[in-house]
């Protein structure tokens, strides 16, 4: 499953103000909301079904990555955005190190399949370190977006 699948694009922030893991959640999902993706009156209760994912274990997946995501009967398709903190932040990671990617996914709870492909395509790109530097280094939505594209693409190692 390609990116372009299910990141929104108006959702993409370059430069994460949020300096705890619920501070980016609830960041990132403002994003949603901000982009049309998922309504606001749903706001709340999607940042708390990620944080009580986050109970289950943490998503900083390591190597400076996390993938908060949830399922939640509010939205029809698969959704997501990246989102990039410069200074990185604890996010409870697996080894560790604080996390300054993060891609945060909502589906509804009727589609596990889309939601599993989502999960392997960002796993797979996030093994190639040049993929990751560049992503850290960008500044701007649209840095991000061509990153994606190129992925979609495959012109990483991945």
């Amino acid at each position: 499953m390609k990116f372009s699948a299910f990141i929104s694009p108006k959702a993409i922030r370059a430069q994460l103000s949020a300096t705890s893991k619920e501070g980016v959640i609830s960041e990132l999902v403002d994003a949603l909301v901000e982009a049309g993706e998922i309504k606001d009156a749903d706001r709340g209760d999607i940042v708390k079904a990620i944080m009580k994912r986050e109970e289950l274990g943490s998503t900083g997946i390591g190597r400076g990555v996390a993938v908060p995501h949830t399922k939640h009967a509010s939205v029809e398709k698969l959704v997501g955005t990246v989102g990039v903190s410069e200074t990185g932040l604890d996010f409870e990671s697996l080894d560790g190190h604080d996390a300054s990617l993060f891609f945060l996914l909502v589906s509804p709870p009727d589609r596990p399949g889309d939601h599993l492909r989502a999960l392997e395509n960002i796993s797979r790109q996030l093994r190639d370190d040049t993929f990751c530097r560049f992503l850290r280094q960008s500044k701007r939505p649209e840095d991000i977006l061509q990153l994606l594209e190129e992925a979609d693409n495959n012109q990483f190692g991945a």
